[in-house]
């Protein structure tokens, strides 16, 4: 895993970030609350794909098929 870097919910996600992902991490954003501090994301590598995780719990991967999926994690683990 080559960690990558974080970055507040809202901002513009760092420029290796993959169209596909970033398109997801739209359409996440567009769902939080627009008042109060913002979460801040975590850019991870693995296997040469990117991990994007939101501290609030949601992670959205990239598979090798090309396709970005969305899932929700329990941030206390």
């Amino acid at each position: 895993m080559q960690l990558g870097t974080r970055w507040r919910a809202g901002e513009q996600p760092p420029a290796s970030v993959p169209a596909v992902v970033r398109e997801e991490i739209e359409k996440v954003e567009a769902t939080l609350p627009g008042v109060g501090p913002q979460p801040m994301w975590t850019l991870t590598w693995l296997e040469s794909r990117p991990i994007a995780e939101l501290d609030s719990g949601i992670e959205i991967t990239l598979g090798a098929d090309g396709r970005a999926t969305v899932s929700t994690f329990d941030p206390m683990d």
